[in-house]
Parts: C-alpha cells; sequence; structure tokens
C-alpha cells in the first residue's frame, strides 16, 4: 500500500490509507497518520471525500502536502476511530 510522509510541528508523520470502507465505499476514504522516529508513537484517523480519482492510492497520491497538512489538522486519535477498532 502506498505510503507518503509528512511533518507536523517537526514531528514525521506516515501517511496511508486506511483500507476501511464506510457505507459510502467510493466517496469517502480514510487516512492513517502514524508518528515516526519517536518513543511516544501516536495514531490519528482522518475521513475525506476525494475529488478526482476514487481509488484510495490514487486519490492519495494526488493530494498536495498542504491538502495532508490540512487533513492532518482534522484528524482524530485513533481510540476514537472504528479504523483502528479503537486502540490507542
Amino acid at each position: 500500500m502506498p505510503r507518503r510522509s509528512i511533518t507536523v510541528d517537526g514531528r514525521s508523520w506516515e501517511v496511508a490509507p486506511s483500507g476501511y470502507f464506510t457505507q459510502y465505499h467510493r466517496d469517502e476514504f480514510s487516512l492513517i497518520f502514524q508518528s515516526q522516529g519517536d518513543a511516544d508513537h501516536e495514531t490519528r484517523v482522518v475521513r475525506y471525500s476525494p475529488v478526482g480519482s476514487r481509488i484510495p492510492e490514487e486519490s492519495l497520491a494526488g493530494l498536495s502536502e498542504r491538502q495532508l497538512h490540512e487533513l492532518f489538522q482534522r484528524s482524530q486519535p485513533s481510540w476514537t476511530a472504528p479504523e483502528t477498532e479503537y486502540r490507542r
């Protein structure tokens, strides 16, 4: 599965499609943000409606750095998301 990386406030995050589908299947995707390179691993989740490709991997590849940062700002902790089975 393709992954991308971004840096937010000096912290590196790996971004990948979650593989989780809602009832809206191709109209809404989830992305998983996982912190990298520190002992305090954190996972965050965000859902978004793609503009363009309806294939999760292609949609992620088409997002700009700015869009990824905006999605990160809207993300929620893993313990609030079914995509991560509500795990911390």
